[in-house]
């Protein structure tokens, strides 16, 4: 038994380094963007295998203690939630690699707009990577509450990037092309933030045993009170 505790330590020591990668990859993509820098571009491009290779090894590790300890009630949990943890952090590195693809193509040409809102939006949704990988390592429920609460921030600041980027094409026609691109990096930035509010919500399943997906946890409360 104390092996499969170490087992598992070393599960979540593969997952922060996975995360750690991520965080980078997301930070760099967007310098890549504001700054206009290629070779920040490069290296982002360049995790993306090492992220990929991260997320097989965690996959076989963590699906190799489930098999060879059949493990119960929360270490269980905590075995189902390392799988879905990787999964989306392994999604969020194809999601840095997308907004660098689009700041390559923005690159070859003038700004259409100076950068402030996507900027706003990268800080909120690297800091709800962090704020959610930090809530599984100290098992906080509060901190991993607070990055679902961020996550409607997020989507207000997409909103508004989105709204600023259709009144340039409706005014300059040849904006259209480099404001679409503009308008994929906000998306891509909203799912990041979608899927750090996954592990949220993963990490409130692993201490709690309850499900927040869509609200089910208000509708559980809402039940009971009928009853």
């Amino acid at each position: 038994m104390v092996h499969f505790r170490e087992e598992l330590d070393e599960l979540q020591r593969r997952l922060l380094e996975m995360a750690g990668l991520v965080e980078s990859a997301i930070h760099q993509s967007v310098s890549a963007l504001v700054e206009r820098d290629d070779q920040l571009a490069k290296e982002v491009l360049w995790k993306e295998a090492q992220i990929n290779q991260k997320d097989i090894e965690i996959d076989e590790f963590a699906t190799r203690l489930l098999a060879l300890y059949q493990p119960m009630a929360r270490d269980m949990r905590f075995l189902t939630a390392a799988i879905k943890i990787n999964g989306d952090l392994e999604r969020m590195g194809d999601l840095a690699v997308n907004i660098t693809e689009r700041a390559l193509s923005l690159m070859k040409e003038p700004p259409v707009k100076p950068l402030i809102d996507i900027p706003r939006m990268a800080d909120l949704a690297e800091a709800m990577v962090r704020k959610s990988l930090d809530a599984l390592v100290k098992r906080d429920e509060q901190l991993a509450r607070s990055v679902l609460l961020s996550d409607d921030e997020v989507d207000q600041l997409r909103d508004a990037v989105y709204k600023e980027l259709v009144a340039f094409m409706q005014e300059e026609s040849t904006t259209i092309p480099r404001a679409v691109d503009l308008m994929f990096i906000a998306h891509n930035l909203e799912r990041i933030a979608d899927h750090a509010t996954n592990i949220a919500e993963d990490v409130l399943f692993l201490m709690k045993g309850i499900d927040v997906r869509h609200h089910a946890e208000v509708r559980e409360q809402a039940a009971h009170l009928k009853q």
